[in-house]
């Protein structure tokens, strides 16, 4: 299997990067994975160290206290997350997209505002897209924002929203002119954080414990958390619905200065977002390999390891092809990104088949480990729950041929 740094736009600086993102999940994060999963959403206190390292806003120019790096930083972060085995931190949605928007879109007053919460770790952000009726369709999308003097009232419902649980700070997706499909799109940020430690939990109804890191709750009026849903996979992270019932937010929270630019700004951040996805999906395929190639070596069965019987080989040697050829492709489609080149149908691609591809290889891996990889006691089995959502966020994979096929 290739190493890392394989990846012809890595150098030295990136290594040290994922040795520090490494130790990081290591000795902060996955010691505490057990209890995280049955809580159901992260401890704020891992943001707030991954800020306190550096590791948050990687991309972020330095003077709103980011990395001042590039999305490559941004890559090397993401795969080592997948590697190491953590579910739980929705760093994908925080670093890889949230603050995406604001450099892109933000007014300096903005960027001043919320970026450097976002990068030490005080903010956690989320982006909220999806209706309960109304999936990929973003043009269709019910949710209201009706200008009010110097405020927007925002009524609605999101759902299915990474991070949302303890979220402070939602760039939520509106429509400002109901006349109107994609022209009466526009984005605004709502800071409907605080999240606070106390309370009940909305996944469970039950009196919070104090433990650390603490439950999602403190909502502001008329914006309410809902239940943390409850997933097939990735179980550590908080993904809930939200509400909004004539919730007041400031017209300066507008993105781009005028209404009617969402759509337009969504649709030019969707590639990165797909590419985000696909980096998770490649790692996910590399990681798995290596997991099993360990495990079927020392496994026996009919009196020799499995390695030695031709099927393994065979199928693990069909994985690792598929494993090498998609990093192949991703070096590519992240070389392209960074000089602006990557187009809406090549990250289609690599959302698409990349994350088809994950789900097989980790389907075939689970299978060369028995019984046992379907217990929880092995990560096959939790890699095998945390990779169908991949064909779904982001924009479905049925979606993604579409767009493939509009650019033919």
């Amino acid at each position: 299997m290739p190493t890392p740094g394989a990846s012809p736009w890595r150098e030295p600086e990136h290594d040290e990067l994922a040795d520090l993102v490494r130790a990081f999940f290591a000795k902060e994060v996955l010691p505490h994975a057990a209890r995280v999963q049955a809580q159901g959403h992260p401890d704020r206190d891992h943001y707030r160290r991954a800020g306190e390292l550096g590791l948050l806003g990687l991309s972020v120019p330095a003077e709103y206290g980011g990395g001042g790096g590039g999305f490559t930083h941004e890559a090397v972060l993401l795969d080592e997350q997948t590697r190491s085995g953590d579910n739980s931190l929705g760093i994908a949605v925080h670093s890889g997209i949230v603050t995406g928007y604001l450099v892109a879109y933000g007014t300096e007053e903005q960027k001043q505002r919320w970026l450097p919460g976002l990068c030490d770790g005080s903010l956690i952000g989320a982006i909220a897209m999806t209706e309960p009726d109304g999936g990929s369709d973003l043009q269709a999308m019910r949710t209201r924002a009706l200008r009010d003097g110097d405020d927007y009232l925002v009524s609605g419902a999101k759902t299915f929203i990474s991070n949302g649980g303890l979220a402070d700070l939602v760039i939520v997706a509106v429509k400002t002119d109901p006349a109107q499909r994609a022209a009466g799109v526009s984005l605004l940020v709502c800071e409907v954080g605080p999240a606070a430690a106390s309370g009940t939990t909305p996944a469970t109804g039950a009196e919070d414990t104090g433990e650390p890191g603490g439950a999602p709750g403190g909502d502001r009026p008329g914006f309410r958390r809902g239940r943390l849903l409850s997933k097939i996979g990735l179980k550590g992270n908080d993904t809930a619905e939200l509400f909004f019932d004539d919730f007041r937010v400031p017209a300066a929270n507008l993105l781009g200065g005028a209404e009617g630019l969402g759509f337009a700004q969504l649709m030019g951040q969707l590639p990165q977002e797909r590419l985000v996805i696909g980096i998770g999906a490649v790692a996910a395929m590399e990681r798995a390999v290596e997991l099993t190639v360990a495990y079927v070596k020392e496994r026996t069965a009919f009196g020799k390891p499995l390695i030695g019987h031709q099927n393994t080989r065979m199928v693990l040697a069909e994985c690792a092809t598929r494993a090498r050829v998609s990093r192949v492709f991703l070096d590519d489609c992240i070389a392209k990104h960074v000089r602006g080149e990557l187009d809406v149908a090549t990250a289609a691609m690599a959302k698409s088949w990349l994350t088809e591809g994950q789900c097989e290889v980790v389907d075939r891996c689970l299978q060369l480990f028995g019984g046992y990889g379907y217990t929880t006691e092995y990560p096959i089995a939790q890699m095998y729950a945390d990779a169908r959502a991949q064909k779904i966020y982001g924009g479905t994979n049925e979606i993604m041929k579409e767009l493939i096929a509009r650019a033919l």
